[in-house]
């Protein structure tokens, strides 16, 4: 019997694929609640706020090449909107992080679909 080995290269393809995974899921979670909803559930906050940390986390992780042909991304916000929410900078907006993940997040899908 012979042995396959799976491709474990991690290249932007793949780290675009996981960062399009919590997308989806963000989108999942908070598929017909509006604001108020969201902020009243601990859980669901809980939830979108580390889909979101582990998107950065990969998005971080894409080239710099794909990022400087994409300008209409603002790369630099992302990574400073994750540290903010890993590191509490002052207290967390989560009418910043509603209208980011309701508006923002489907402009970011569309480009990582394109890697």
């Amino acid at each position: 019997m012979a042995l396959r080995f799976m491709d474990n290269r991690k290249n932007n393809k793949y780290y675009a694929q996981k960062a399009i995974e919590q997308i989806d899921a963000i989108d999942k979670y908070i598929s017909n609640k509006n604001y108020d909803e969201f902020v009243s559930d601990e859980e669901l906050i809980d939830a979108v706020m580390f889909r979101l940390i582990q998107m950065v986390e990969n998005i971080k992780n894409i080239s710099s090449d794909f990022k400087v042909r994409h300008p209409e991304i603002p790369w630099g916000d992302i990574a400073g909107f994750r540290n903010g929410i890993v590191h509490d900078y002052g207290k967390t907006d989560y009418l910043t992080i509603y209208e980011t993940i309701t508006k923002d997040i489907d402009e970011l899908k569309e480009v990582l679909k394109t890697i």
